[in-house]
């Protein structure tokens, strides 16, 4: 078993290597025909021949928003490719204003899981075509048929580019069409949400939360014990008051938050159904950005971070989804249905590999249930390979991968065997809401998104020191002080090149990954009707 640890770390590294090196992020020797072509974020505007001088590992150069284009709020956006670990840059962005518009449901896929094989249902997926969903910012708020939303995102893929590319072109129609069925509802904020669509919510005090009226006494039990009006057993006939809360009061929020939810589980279920017809390889992790009526749903599956820095405080808006930040879940889902171990890992975590001599004695360990550590008498099924395995970056699921959540890895496996990996990766998102309208923002007042590339080097302080510095000395009024904030930022993780390799300011070493930014200026969120 460890031998075949050994060699899955350098067969994982050279399928990044094979997967990123193949035009859209393909296996290579791949029949299949790819679902989209490799390339940069659109919005960067670049040439086949700007795109293939980016792919420079030794000079790194970055890549920012031309002068002469514009992003939504003036957001400024800035990437580099990495030190040589792929092929291709893996990152992708995309940074829309999409309008959901009135739309029978049939228009969408279910959100609910289908009992029909997968080989037989119905393609009625968003390919991003002809879908009318995409709005231009001239003509931002002429729409009165349907909502209006700001979307950014970053995808961060991992085994090849092909799910980042996908997921870059089609997750912001996924949430169009899962916003559909609630438009109505979403416009009507004075009323709340119906528990069933098309029934009146019930006005019912009791229902509502309010103080019980004077004409509806709320019974005693002791009441209710002697046959009261109203009691179970009474021969009086007028049905009984509610004597609790019976319904949730649901939010109007979170009607988006589940938009976005189910729009990711969408988007990984066409990804595993389009593999089959179309080269799609690895996986990805997803941040996205959703403004809507006067809120920001920051949506997170994986290791990218967003966070909002205002008036020189920093907000966290996402949290990082690694084998130790899930240990628990990932723990639970092993001693559930150990059959995924396929018989050559253990659920339990040790602070180091176990050795045969070691049977017999007691050492540490915890389970799924256990935040702190205790001592257990070691047996032979505790000689098996940790399920999680290793800490910080290097932590690995089932000796593999290193982020729990995100995109595709449908095919991914533990090397020279047949466990499959992504019963234990979650495509379902975490969404944290701020609400813009709370606050009158200035003009240094901003969204980051970042990749891991960014955060693996640079700390939320130095980050949020690096941007409110740099706009400090910027111009208010140069709408492409944002660009230039991201590309400092970028070129502050990726650092200098120098003999021992990139390198930042203190010696520390440099981000050799792929790192992509947006710097989004929250004072425009103040400005929409």
């Amino acid at each position: 078993m460890l031998t075949r640890v050994k060699s899955a770390v350098a067969g994982f590294m050279g399928g990044i290597m094979a997967g990123g090196s193949s035009g859209g992020g393909g296996n290579a020797g791949s029949e299949l025909p790819l679902k989209f072509p490799y390339m940069r974020p659109e919005f960067l505007g670049l040439s086949a021949d700007e795109i293939e001088c980016s792919a420079d590992h030794i000079a790194r150069p970055i890549l920012i928003l031309k002068e002469t284009r514009r992003l939504p709020w003036a957001t400024g956006y800035a990437e580099v490719i990495n030190a040589g670990k792929s092929a291709l840059n893996e990152d992708q962005a995309c940074c829309e204003v999409v309008v959901a518009r009135r739309r029978p449901m049939s228009y969408c896929p279910p959100s609910t899981p289908s009992k029909t094989p997968t080989a037989k249902r119905r393609n009625s997926l968003p390919n991003g075509e002809g879908l009318g969903l995409r709005m231009e910012h001239s003509k931002m708020g002429e729409d009165s048929e349907g909502l209006v939303f700001h979307y950014w995102a970053l995808f961060d893929g991992h085994a090849g580019s092909g799910a980042a590319v996908v997921a870059s072109r089609l997750l912001q129609h996924h949430i169009a069409c899962q916003l559909q069925a609630v438009i109505e509802i979403l416009r009507n904020l004075a009323s709340p949400p119906p528990t069933v669509l098309g029934e009146e919510p019930d006005n019912n005090p009791y229902l509502q939360g309010n103080t019980p009226g004077p004409h509806r006494p709320t019974l005693t039990r002791a009441a209710s014990l002697r046959g009261a009006a109203g009691a179970p057993g009474s021969p009086c006939s007028t049905p009984p008051p509610p004597r609790f809360f019976t319904e949730k009061r649901i939010q109007h929020e979170s009607l988006v938050i589940g938009a976005i939810e189910n729009a990711f589980k969408d988007m990984d279920a066409q990804i595993e159904r389009e593999k089959h017809v179309y080269n799609i390889t690895g996986g990805c992790t997803a941040l996205t950005v959703v403004y809507l009526l006067g809120k920001l749903y920051v949506g997170n599956a994986g290791d990218s971070r967003g966070i909002i820095i205002r008036n020189n405080e920093i907000i966290p808006m996402s949290t990082e989804f690694t084998p130790e930040s899930e240990r628990q879940r990932l723990q639970f889902l092993g001693f559930m249905q150990p059959q995924l171990l396929g018989n050559e890992f253990t659920h339990l975590e040790f602070p180091r590999r176990v050795q045969r001599k070691e049977v017999g004695k007691r050492m540490l360990y915890r389970d799924f249930t256990m935040n702190g550590w205790a001592y257990k008498t070691i047996e032979d099924e505790d000689l098996k390979f940790p399920l999680i395995y290793g800490e910080g970056k290097k932590a690995r699921v089932l000796a593999t991968i290193g982020v729990t959540r995100g995109l595709g890895d449908h095919d991914l496996k533990v090397h020279d065997s047949n466990i499959y990996i992504k019963p234990f990766l979650s495509c379902c998102p975490e969404v944290k809401v701020y609400n813009l309208t709370q606050y009158e923002h200035g003009a240094d007042d901003v969204l980051v998104m970042g990749t891991d590339g960014l955060w693996d080097v640079l700390s939320n302080q130095e980050v949020a020191e690096s941007v409110t510095t740099f706009l400090a000395n910027c111009d208010p009024d140069d709408l492409h002080r944002y660009t230039m904030a991201a590309q400092d930022l970028v070129m502050r993780a990726r650092g200098v090149l120098r003999d021992r390799g990139w390198r930042i300011t203190n010696e520390r070493l440099g981000s050799g990954d792929d790192i992509s930014v947006f710097i989004i200026p929250l004072m425009y969120g103040n400005r929409q009707p």
